[in-house]
């Protein structure tokens, strides 16, 4: 009991947002079959489907962070982890383009109920996505360097961009992205190449958005850290 009391301890902070993270799925399936048995439809039950996808990435982010590998394993694995990941990480983002179904609201439930369904997946999945890239970036960070890290995360951004586009409005899905990951390649060059006026302008429009959540993340993060460094500066400075 005593060494299950110090892994939390030690660990209290990750498992929370692991907790949190299920808890919130769950509150998110609950909503949604509350109003199935509501209305007698299935409408939105396509966002258990995109639930679990945004979980995909989060789980290979969480693994790679908490397992110590080798720096021979790591530097193995860490290839196959970050593409596996990045295949599946736009399903995060994703869910936040499904506020466009609220056009075709039925009449049979009001629609601030809707409103706050869409609420509960579209952050759950969102923040799903950003943890993940959080955990990633600091292993990435660890190895590589800062600038790497930061690189990486202005990369997921666009790459993210595109893969938010070519599920929304081209209809592909990760698992289409596995069977065809060449035709994938080579619409991402012409999108980056020869953008179409809608591209550029949800391009505009995401990678913005996402780097803001991102970084307004990364800073309450670390805020707590840089008051822990100030306070610990003082106490210095008084002995």
């Amino acid at each position: 009991m005593e060494i299950l009391l110090q892994g939390f301890a030690h660990n209290k902070y990750r498992l929370t947002i692991f907790g949190l993270l299920a808890g919130a799925s769950v509150v998110c399936v609950g909503i949604l079959r509350f109003r199935a048995s509501l209305t007698g439809s299935s409408d939105y039950a396509f966002l258990i489907w995109n639930l679990f996808l945004a979980w995909i990435p989060f789980i290979i982010a969480y693994i790679m962070y908490i397992t110590s590998f080798s720096r021979r394993w790591l530097f193995f694995i860490m290839p196959i982890s970050v593409f596996i990941w990045l295949i599946f990480f736009p399903n995060a983002p994703y869910i936040l383009t499904d506020f466009q179904h609220l056009s075709n609201a039925g009449a049979n439930i009001p629609v601030w109920y809707d409103v706050i369904l869409l609420i509960w997946f579209s952050f759950t999945g969102l923040f799903l996505g950003m943890v993940s890239l959080f955990l990633m970036q600091e292993i990435l960070q660890r190895e590589f360097g800062r600038w790497f890290g930061w690189g990486f995360v202005l990369g997921v951004s666009i790459f993210a961009s595109i893969g938010v586009y070519v599920g929304r409005f081209l209809r592909w899905n990760s698992l289409d992205i596995l069977r065809g990951f060449g035709e994938l390649a080579r619409f991402s060059i012409t999108y980056i190449l020869h953008p179409t006026p809608r591209s550029l302008i949800f391009a505009g429009l995401f990678i913005p958005f996402f780097l803001f959540v991102y970084l307004l993340m990364y800073t309450f993060g670390h805020m707590n850290l840089e008051q822990r460094v100030e306070t610990k500066g003082s106490a210095s400075t008084i002995e």
